[in-house]
């Protein structure tokens, strides 16, 4: 996709975790607890998790990303009453919360369809949805991976996207590669997120970007099966077959979080053009072994170095504020409000 203002967009948020609990027993992960009662496993409480937005709205964030595991006693209101709350005290912060895997699951324990969910969600104030959950849109692959409903099939994934955008929602397509997917599996992926994408042609919502990153196999009972964590080539590739065969899918973000800040640089010349986002508090790769932060100004910086104009975007990808390439960010000029505001 043409970038003709030669911008790289990028948001202020975090990510933050309300329970680590989650029956869904997925090969690939590091982060969740089957056993409630596991001296590691936690559920916060609302106020809890509350405080937490509170701190990420204190240090700038306007979009908060919320995941946590398939808990089956977290009922309905608990994920509601976290979205109200969110809106009623800290307006300034999108809450992104609850990908499809979530979703499903809460239309499984409160025996409400997927649709009277996500619209329980948007009459409390919710208007995206993060797309964690779709690893690789194979069911061969996630019969493998997951096994468990609702993550064992494509279908299970796609109808809540796809639900989400008609009610309005703005969700993101992601993809976990770099286990034990084929190409064939990666390319099947991309035509089942393309697919999505194109039935939302009439709808009010629609997918904003496509998120690719590999796979972290410390600490995961996946990873003996994996001899080799897939490395940058293989990144840069999905990078630039994304950004042609997803021509419908308006934005391609270069994760310098989990792949490293000069990867991602090289990324923004392979098709991507979002840079994502500072995600302060992120815990689920870190489980897996994988510690990566950056700040605002390093945003900016690595961006400018790359060849690029930052831009500080919204959750829905609008510009707020327009920085020149001129490699400022690391001088503070971000913090005192520098820039072009719109």
């Amino acid at each position: 996709r043409h970038n003709p203002l030669q911008e790289v967009t990028f948001v202020i948020d975090t990510s933050l975790n309300y329970t680590n609990v989650c029956d869904t027993h997925c090969t690939f992960c590091a982060f969740h607890r089957a056993d409630p009662s596991d001296p590691a496993a936690y559920t916060f409480t609302i106020e809890e998790m509350m405080g937490k937005v509170g701190v990420a709205s204190e240090r700038g964030c306007t979009t908060v990303l919320m995941q946590g595991g398939l808990n089956a006693a977290l009922p309905l209101d608990y994920y509601t009453n976290m979205v109200s709350e969110t809106v009623r005290r800290y307006p300034q912060v999108t809450p992104h919360y609850f990908s499809p895997p979530e979703i499903a699951k809460m239309s499984l324990v409160s025996g409400k369809t997927v649709r009277e969910v996500l619209q329980a969600l948007r009459d409390a104030g919710q208007r995206t949805l993060p797309g964690g959950g779709a690893e690789i849109l194979s069911d061969r692959v996630r019969k493998q991976i997951s096994r468990v409903p609702p993550k064992d099939t494509v279908a299970a994934w796609t109808d809540v996207t796809a639900q989400a955008h008609r009610l309005g929602y703005h969700t993101t397509a992601t993809m976990m590669y770099g286990h034990i997917e084929t190409d064939e599996d990666v390319v099947e992926s991309l035509c089942h997120i393309r697919s999505v994408q194109d039935h939302a042609t009439d709808a009010p919502g629609g997918f904003t970007a496509f998120i690719p990153w590999s796979y972290k196999r410390d600490n995961t009972a996946l990873g003996h099966r994996v001899p080799e964590e897939a490395g940058s080539n293989m990144y840069l590739r999905i990078i630039a077959v994304a950004r042609i065969f997803l021509d419908n899918v308006p934005h391609v973000q270069a994760s310098w979080f989990s792949e490293g800040s000069r990867v991602g640089q090289i990324a923004l010349h392979f098709g991507a053009d979002d840079f994502g986002g500072t995600l302060f508090d992120e815990s689920v790769m870190l489980s897996a072994g994988f510690y990566n932060r950056t700040t605002v100004d390093e945003i900016r910086t690595l961006i400018s170095d790359a060849g690029f104009a930052p831009a500080r975007r919204t959750t829905e990808y609008e510009i707020v504020e327009r920085f020149p390439m001129d490699r400022g960010g690391a001088d503070g000029s971000a913090a005192a409000g520098q820039g072009v505001s719109e």
